[in-house]
């Protein structure tokens, strides 16, 4: 029995608070266990400190990085010319969070024979979008009542495929289409997915149960009414046998592309009414998920919105983690765990019913395709809510609730004797990392040979990270971080591409580099007075300085603030590699770059209205315009706004628009305490200019939050 399911059993009888420390002591209690490194000796290196909206990252065998971007870039990051290159670009569908979300590696990647990367992304198809000659008119947005002939044109879907990277490219070409996941597009949320593999090549693929949270009071959506968007249902997804929303999937891919079912998934090939490819179900939002080569799943769910208990809706909002090594039904939307079930609840008459039978559940809805009596509802490892968890109080007591799994650490022993200087100890040998993308931490959970968690424990604590949105060992044994920032749907000034380098106690730090442009676009001939100014050595050892204006990586200049003008239309990195030349390891070194646009001029972006700070009511109709100066004519039809539902330093892309003027019918955020939550109303535009032949175009925002009335 794990000691999560005796911890639950204990917290139903009253006696949590004695049995929850003892979780947590027990491996200081025993003495077995060392005390972790300090974070002294460990390091932050930044790598792509310009990543767009980054979502997912994947470090390829040679030590070559791979992030995405929702909008549906594909990056590189090359660490021996320390140069970030876009790989690739997809056509994706972006309405509100779609797009493209996970990348991975083939596990028998090797760059020649094998060269397969996997994505996990949103094609356009012919999904309706906003018309900007009607701006009082979103035809995007899909309506949230009327008949299955209006609910139609929004029906699409989110695509597995792999495809082969060719050098420092991804060859589109290449296309091999794996699998499709429904979606239901024009309305609001949870579409993510994580792809991970296994040590026997098993893929496993997490997805989002793709239904609206906001109009059931931060309980669980279960609206059964004939002529609601079935999207307001989640009984049609996480608890449809039929249906691979809300779930992880485990395949195994063929030669060709097509895929297998491993054994031991939830149903068997060929049941009625079923998937093959569930492995779990009853999750809501998986957005994260990671797996050890002896096929321990580790997997975080999303939570709900409600702070409190309601005896007539159920539980307040909890995030889950679990550890795994076998198929089951997580329970949502029923119930959170084995003893914290829902309360049915009529939408038409407003009635409540009576809880859920989380041992045996029973999927009545309408829309549900697949199996009516569903597996009983298994117990996650850790669970917690938005006030300081009584069973695991190292998880903390503030933010929200944006639970990651991350992945555990496989020391190599030939680590220690120097075959890479930035693995991490052995310390971390086998712990799974949990980390808070609201909450901005990483943690460490402890697990026996059994699964069972012993201990949770702060993991360099000291060390910033912001808004972390995934996490990776590299072959070279440092931990790789994507941060996303605090911000909304763009590139936050906080994102980054970094990595986590043991340097040891004593040891020696990576320099790190600081670039600045007195000026980044203009006509030519354009002079640009670069800067160095900011750039540090934790040691203060001797640093060489290397400029390469062009990226052609042939140095051009090694003064510390330089200046080059560019005589020649285009699109320039810039890139500063600085390199310790007097420490003990010296030869390390990091880069810092700049993008250079020659030929056009980035687009003035302002809103005309709202403006900042403006008073609204939520369920209000706020009317926008956009103004934009361009050195080429503006043509509003590449105007996008997107209205965004703000809510403790992240938000939900409600709905996007096209065009200068327009309007938002505003979401009324149920669930939320509009009295005491940070809550907003986040209107963002952007608009790219075409560039010219040779000259990349450019892209300028603007962002306004108006603020509520009580």
């Amino acid at each position: 029995m794990r000691i999560s399911r005796m911890v639950a059993l204990a917290a139903a009888a009253g006696t949590a608070l004695a049995v929850a420390p003892a979780i947590s002591a027990a491996s200081t209690a025993s003495g077995r266990q060392p005390a972790p490194p300090p974070d002294s000796a460990f390091q932050k290196v930044t790598l792509n400190d310009s990543p767009g909206e980054p979502v997912d990252l994947a470090v390829l065998p040679d030590g070559r990085v791979l992030h995405t971007t929702r909008a549906g870039e594909l990056w590189l990051h090359d660490p021996d010319t320390r140069l970030n290159t876009l790989a690739a670009e997809l056509d994706v569908y972006t309405h509100d969070e779609e797009g493209l979300q996970s990348v991975a590696v083939d596990p028998g990647f090797n760059g020649k024979s094998n060269r397969w990367v996997y994505l996990y992304y949103a094609p356009p198809m012919d999904t309706p979008v906003d018309d900007p000659s009607t701006p009082d008119v979103n035809e995007g947005d899909a309506p949230f009542t009327g008949t299955p002939a209006d609910f139609e044109p929004f029906e699409g879907v989110q695509r597995l495929s792999r495809f082969q990277l060719v050098g420092n490219e991804l060859d589109l070409s290449t296309e091999q289409q794996i699998l499709e996941v429904d979606e239901d597009r024009g309305i609001c949320c949870h579409v993510g997915g994580d792809i991970v593999f296994d040590g026997k090549g098993n893929l496993y693929l997490s997805t989002g149960d793709d239904t609206n949270p906001f109009e059931s009071d931060g309980y669980t959506p279960i609206d059964e009414r004939a002529d609601r968007n079935p999207a307001f249902d989640a009984q049609r997804t996480s608890a449809n046998t039929n249906d691979l929303r809300g779930k992880v999937l485990r395949i195994r891919v063929q030669r060709d592309g097509s895929y297998t079912i491993p054994d031991g998934n939830l149903f068997e090939p060929g049941t009625p009414q079923t998937r093959p490819e569930i492995y779990l179900m009853g999750l809501r939002n998986p957005f994260r998920i990671e797996v050890n080569d002896r096929g321990d799943l580790y997997v975080a769910d999303y939570s709900p919105d409600a702070a409190e208990a309601d005896p007539a809706r159920g539980p307040a909002g909890h995030g889950r983690w679990l550890m795994t090594r076998e198929a089951g039904n997580y329970g949502w939307p029923y119930c959170v765990a084995p003893d914290m079930p829902y309360v049915d609840y009529d939408f038409a008459t407003e009635q409540s019913g009576e809880p859920f039978d989380c041992a045996a559940p029973v999927n009545n809805s309408p829309h549900n395709t697949g199996l009516t009596e569903l597996p009983p509802v298994e117990q996650p490892d850790v669970w917690y809510t938005y006030s300081e968890s009584e069973e695991f109080p190292e998880l903390g007591a503030t933010g929200g609730i944006g639970p990651m799994a991350g992945p555990a650490y496989d020391y190599d022993p030939r680590d220690q004797q120097g075959r890479t200087p930035v693995a991490w100890p052995k310390y971390y040998d086998g712990m799974p990392l949990f980390y808070e993308w609201t909450r901005d931490y990483i943690k460490g959970f402890r697990l026996d040979r059994s699964g069972e968690l012993k201990s949770i424990e702060d993991v360099v604590p000291s060390i910033p990270v912001s808004g972390p949105i995934d996490m990776e060992f590299g072959p070279d044994g440092a931990l790789y971080v994507l941060d996303y920032g605090k911000g909304y749907f763009a590139e936050n000034p906080e994102a980054q591409l970094a990595r986590i380098d043991y340097i040891g106690t004593g040891g020696n730090h990576t320099p790190v580099p600081m670039v600045a442009a007195d000026v980044d676009n203009g006509q030519t001939p354009l002079t640009v007075n670069f800067s160095s100014a900011g750039t540090q050595d934790a040691d203060g050892d001797r640093l060489r300085y290397e400029w390469d204006f062009d990226s052609d990586g042939v140095v051009d200049s090694r003064q510390l603030n330089p200046t080059h003008t560019y005589t020649e239309n285009g699109g320039y990195t810039a890139t500063l590699k600085v390199t310790d030349v007097g420490g003990k390891h010296r030869g390390r070194s990091a880069s810092a770059e700049v993008d250079i646009v020659v030929g056009n001029e980035e687009p003035v972006v302002t809103f005309v209205s709202p403006v900042e700070g403006q008073p609204f009511e939520f369920g209000d109709v706020v009317q926008y315009e956009v103004a934009v100066t361009d050195d080429q004519p503006v043509d509003c039809s590449r105007v996008q706004v997107t209205y965004i539902l703000g809510h403790d330093g992240h938000g939900h892309p409600i709905s996007s628009a096209t065009g200068c003027t327009g309007s938002f019918l505003t979401t009324v955020p149920d669930g939320h305490d509009p009295e005491n939550d940070e809550l907003a109303g986040v209107f963002n535009a952007t608009y790219t200019d075409p560039g010219a032949e040779g000259v990349p175009p450019l892209t300028g925002t603007a962002e306004v939050a108006l603020t509520p009335t009580h």
